[in-house]
């Protein structure tokens, strides 16, 4: 038996012999010793596939793929977009004149994000097994068409108290769109196409997250006082605009799972392929959820694993998931429009290295998903331990602050390797994938009131030690789940090849 010495993953081309059933049953799509039909277990790969995975697949696959990226990748995109747009706005209304207008001089910024995130922990789970159950394009839609709706309300708010309950059911509606849309790429893509598509699609946040900062500071300079709104509520307007759009094109161009699709731009043949693509990669198709199967799955290591993994990844990057950055840049007495645009340098940063990591997770590491989160992991450790110091020469300061991108990339990474350990049961992979996002936010709905504390602004020293031991915590975590992985990988294939 043979292991990959890069991913540490056995593969069943290392089981398997001349007469393997494995091979039979694929025979209506390839042969042996040519790929003649329309997708091959295992493509035989070329450097063109080093620069993109479709370049090495048989002419129709590679026009599937093409249509399939297309929507998907476009509505993911942009449906992460809208969602980190209409999730941040609120830090960035907050340091533009929102402190000021209500008075917010307490810990009022930490509840307003608690209340968001209590919302998208309670909708997280039961949404993700609705998807089991509905059409996706149906679901996701009308959920981003409602947080859009509620996002143009907290321009009218007057007090505190409205603007908790609406970001609560911001938080609720938005629940739905990660974990569902990461299980939709999970049903659609094979192994050497997953962790590049998941992290564009985690790329797209990063990207809100930049865009947020520049339309604040745009706004600000030439909106402020149109209309009789101030620019933080400017920002809440736009938001929506931007938003509904994209969220009214899901219902039409939303291509739901393979088995179930209707959507108009595949063909028959297309659909067919979609189908044996999953069959091929062992990813299993809908099937009801029976008490027998959820003992199964909480009786398995994968979803307290890979749950801890993305509840450390989660919580562990608070320089850029908090303030720090804006309310340091605002005590060091920095104009409205630099404050804003400054940090939107480390969300660049993060886009570039969730590529990075992409690509080479899926080519120079062959499709093993730990040396970029032990990396990232590694990084954290050094940035927060100088934060935590926090007098050191402020031009190092920038510099944490900056490279801060480099912890958040490695979120498509977990996803990727939770839908390949879990790919052989779908509501598992479902579940597993749910309960990764809903609790990562449980903890994140009351860590920073704890270390993250508006009241401690920019010092955070409590928030910085407890990020290094995350850090340490979510390395450790990895290899384990290599290991786990590796095992279980190699007590299955051992029995198939028994059974042939």
């Amino acid at each position: 038996m043979s292991k990959s010495t890069d991913s540490g993953v056995v593969t069943k081309s290392d089981l398997r012999g001349p007469s393997s059933s494995l091979k039979s049953s694929r025979q209506e799509y390839t042969s042996d010793s040519q790929p003649t039909g329309l997708v091959q277990d295992q493509t035989k790969r070329s450097w063109r596939s080093y620069v993109w995975d479709t370049l090495d697949k048989s002419p129709q696959e590679r026009r599937f793929l093409f249509k399939l990226d297309a929507v998907i990748l476009t509505l993911a995109s942009l449906g992460y977009f809208i969602k980190y747009l209409d999730q941040v706005n609120i830090t960035n209304a907050f340091v533009s004149g929102m402190k000021e207008d209500l008075k917010l001089f307490g810990n009022e910024l930490n509840y307003m994000q608690t209340c968001w995130t209590v919302g998208y922990v309670i909708g997280e789970i039961p949404s993700n097994i609705l998807l089991t159950r509905i059409r996706p394009s149906i679901w996701i839609p009308a959920c981003e068409v409602v947080w859009a709706i509620l996002t143009i309300l907290l321009a009218k708010c007057k007090t505190t108290t409205q603007v908790y309950v609406l970001r609560f059911f911001i938080g609720l509606a938005e629940s739905v769109f990660y974990p569902g849309m990461q299980y939709i790429i999970g049903s659609w893509y094979r192994k050497d196409e997953l962790a590049k598509r998941s992290c564009i699609f985690h790329a797209s946040g990063a990207i809100g997250t930049m865009f947020s900062g520049y339309l604040m500071a745009a706004v600000y300079k030439n909106l402020a006082g149109v209309g009789g709104f101030k620019g933080w509520q400017w920002l809440f307007i736009i938001d929506t605009v931007i938003s509904l759009p994209i969220a009214i094109s899901g219902f039409f161009l939303m291509p739901d799972l393979p088995e179930i699709t209707k959507a108009w731009y595949f063909s028959a043949d297309e659909i067919t392929l979609a189908k044996e693509r999953m069959r091929l990669e062992g990813r299993a198709p809908r099937a009801p959820y029976t008490k027998a199967k959820f003992k199964k799955i909480f009786s398995s290591w994968h979803i307290y694993l890979l749950t801890a993994l993305y509840i450390l990844f989660n919580n562990g990057n608070g320089a850029s998931g908090q303030p720090a950055f804006q309310l340091w840049l605002k005590s060091k007495g920095h104009t409205i429009t630099e404050v804003n645009t400054y940090p939107t340098i480390t969300a660049a940063i993060t886009v570039i290295t969730t590529l990075i990591y992409a690509w080479t997770s899926d080519t120079v590491f062959r499709g093993a998903r730990w040396p970029p989160i032990v990396f990232s992991g590694l990084v954290n450790i050094v940035i927060y331990s100088s934060l935590a110091a926090w007098n050191i020469p402020d031009g190092w300061k920038w510099a944490c602050f900056f490279l801060a991108g480099f912890g958040g990339g490695i979120s498509g990474l977990t996803f990727a390797w939770a839908h390949e350990i879990c790919g052989d049961d779908n509501e598992e992979r479902a579940l597993v994938t749910g309960t990764m996002n809903e609790m990562a936010y449980v903890i994140q709905a009351w860590l920073p009131l704890l270390i993250w504390q508006q009241v401690e602004a920019p010092v955070y020293h409590k928030g910085y030690m407890t990020s290094i031991f995350i850090a340490a915590a979510m390395i450790l975590t990895a290899f384990l789940i290599r290991f786990l992985h590796h095992k279980e990988r190699a007590k299955k294939l051992l029995a198939e090849e028994q059974n042939a």
